[in-house]
């Protein structure tokens, strides 16, 4: 006889009762989505007929062109100068103006300083309609209320589009600051002002001055197509001699080279101020770290936990261990003083008025000194872009803002329209997809974590930098001049950029991975592959979800304006509406399906990140 031993009634209740792990409906569908877009990406590549075949002719091409072309040559020292300050100028202004503009943008915007939900709901929908509106739009219906050469329209246009991005990152980095502070300011009666500026913006002024910075890379390298809307500057210069074939394409190249060598200086320029105002010195020992320690004459430091542990070593290996351990903790201490920069008060009298100074101490000596040379810099470029309110012509300002309303479709439909925005939008999916592929491989091998050894590391980072520095707007003018590829064009000029913004953050997401789980998964004896499938990868997915998805929105902005200079697209529209008053209501209805296509971007993007988080 079998006995079979019966579980307890109590078992089916609790088993009942048990938490059972939710189906991940939600994952499910965003990996579809993801599969989706990957698909129309191909499916854009095909359909903008970006072969081999139209390659190798294109390269025919730009062979016969270059054969019929000029050396390579510059405008003379002094009109070159003036060029390069000129374009400086614009640039500084245009961002300073923006940068100040995104401080009470970004306070309306956080939940955690905003006043109310309806000013919280109008500092979103300011950012997102400036981050909407291409540049070169907004210079070219500024150009028609200013007089002719004017910096103004550029310096407005390019603080206005730059608004929407640097209060948006602002703005997070508000609502992930520590509250902390912010309730005592206002526990001990504080006002709302007084939250902000004494508890809430001092711990978020290094992510401010980060973010302007990187604004001011980006508008660095858009400037040059703000020449194409009658703005002065390099980008002008550019298409005056581009518009000269076959004798001009040699000046214009030259022009071309100076705005990528003009790009790669101030991105090491800013790279060592955000470096140094953000109390990181350069302790690497790759191209930025050296170029960084060059500038500013500092020497290869180790972190503090590692140069006390060297002077212990050293200390123990001469003494004896048990000497060590009965030595006095002053010696350690003076260092970690020293460290933070602070005054050793041994062996002299300390009063209290010497201890309220603050000491004048190499950093504080060295932040002060970016400090006047940024000043120093806005003052210089007020006199290089040689700003004068007298030059708007206030009779066209009313006028010139209410053409832009009714929008309209002219003599155009709306199928036009809409498939003008599919093509822009194909170009840039196309123009992402190239980038994800290469910046996989550029980003992983840039990564400390990941590349074999530190030269192969450094060789990446300089290869990405090179990507970083060609504007890829000045690339795509000059494809499409010399080869007439029009939106392939596109497609390969935005995908160059791309790999040098996805590449760095790819290589960075890929560092910022917990080191637990690869020494976890070295510990099992896992090859460098191996390690790289099984822990880097996975971790590092969601970051790289994130920063392909940002991609895309900035290629959108990007792609839109490529029919200015010689693509489809939405740009060819909108260059043909904007420069007839009669036509600005096109424009506003171009402006406002971009509009729609920014924000459905930003909404997938925004649940991706926080179905994959």
């Amino acid at each position: 006889m079998t006995v079979v031993a019966q579980a307890p009634p109590e078992a089916d209740d609790i088993a009942a009762r048990a938490p059972h792990r939710r189906f991940p409906v939600d994952k499910l569908a965003g990996s579809g989505l993801i599969v989706a877009m990957l698909a129309f990406s191909v499916h854009s590549l095909w359909q903008l007929d970006f072969s081999w075949s139209s390659m190798r002719s294109s390269v025919n091409t730009a062979v016969t062109t270059f054969a019929k072309m000029d050396p390579i040559s510059l405008p003379s020292a002094g009109d070159l100068m003036y060029l390069i300050g000129l374009t400086v100028g614009i640039v500084v202004l245009g961002t300073l103006m923006a940068a100040l503009i995104s401080v009470p943008v970004a306070w309306a915007c956080a939940a955690n300083t905003s006043p109310s939900p309806v000013l919280r709901w109008a500092g979103r929908a300011v950012g997102v309609v400036t981050r909407a509106v291409p540049d070169v739009v907004l210079a070219m219906a500024f150009a028609m209320a200013f007089a002719l050469g004017s910096p103004l329209p550029g310096i407005l246009a390019m603080g206005i589009h730059s608004i929407g991005m640097i209060s948006k990152l602002f703005a997070d980095a508000i609502e992930q600051s520590d509250d902390g502070p912010r309730l005592a300011v206002r526990a001990a009666g504080g006002s709302r002002a007084q939250e902000f500026w004494a508890a809430t913006f001092p711990q978020v002024l290094p992510s401010w001055i980060a973010t302007v910075l990187h604004r001011f890379d980006i508008n660095l390298r858009g400037s040059a197509i703000l020449g194409y809307a009658g703005v002065g500057g390099l980008g002008y210069a550019m298409r005056v001699a581009f518009q000269q074939f076959p004798e001009g394409y040699g000046r214009g190249l030259g022009i071309a080279i100076v705005i990528f060598v003009l790009c790669v200086v101030l991105e090491i320029v800013s790279s060592t101020i955000r470096r140094h105002l953000l109390g990181a010195d350069p302790a690497g020992r790759g191209l930025g770290g050296t170029i960084a320690r060059a500038a500013t004459g500092d020497r290869p430091t180790t972190p503090r936990r590692g140069r006390v542990v060297t002077a212990l070593a050293n200390a123990g290996s001469r003494l004896g261990t048990s000497r060590l351990f009965s030595l006095p903790l002053r010696p350690v201490r003076a260092l970690r003083a020293r460290r933070q920069g602070e005054v050793c008060t041994a062996g002299r009298n300390v009063t209290v008025e010497s201890m309220l100074t603050r000491p004048w101490t190499r950093a504080r000596v060295r932040n002060l000194t970016w400090t006047w040379g940024a000043v120093a810099l806005v003052v210089a470029s007020w006199r290089w872009a040689d700003v004068s309110f007298s030059q708007i012509s206030w009779a066209y300002v009313l006028p010139t803002v209410q053409s832009f309303w009714p929008p309209d479709f002219g003599s155009h439909t709306f199928a036009e329209f809409a498939q003008a925005m599919l093509i822009t939008v194909q170009v840039a999916f196309a123009a992402a997809l190239l980038s994800l592929v290469l910046s996989v491989v550029f980003g992983a091998l840039a990564a400390r974590n990941v590349a074999p050894n530190p030269r192969v590391r450094s060789f990446f980072r300089v290869v990405l930098v090179i990507f970083r520095g060609v504007p890829e707007l000045v690339l795509a003018i000059f494809l499409i001049m010399i080869t007439g590829l029009g939106n392939q064009a596109g497609v390969i000029a935005l995908a160059f950029g791309g790999i040098g913004l996805l590449g760095k953050l790819v290589a960075d997401s890929f560092e910022e991975v917990p080191r637990g789980v690869e020494r976890a998964v070295t510990a099992t004896g896992a090859t460098r592959t191996q390690r790289f499938a099984a822990a880097t990868w996975p971790v590092g997915t969601p970051a790289l979800i994130s920063s392909s998805l940002y991609l895309v929105d900035t290629n959108i902005r990007a792609a839109t304006i490529l029919g200015i200079v010689g693509g489809g697209g939405v740009g060819f529209y909108i260059t043909q509406a904007s420069t007839v008053m009669s036509l600005h209501g096109q424009v506003t209805t171009l402006v406002m399906m971009i509009f729609v296509t920014v924000l459905l971007v930003e909404a997938i993007s925004a649940w991706l990140r926080r179905v994959f988080r």
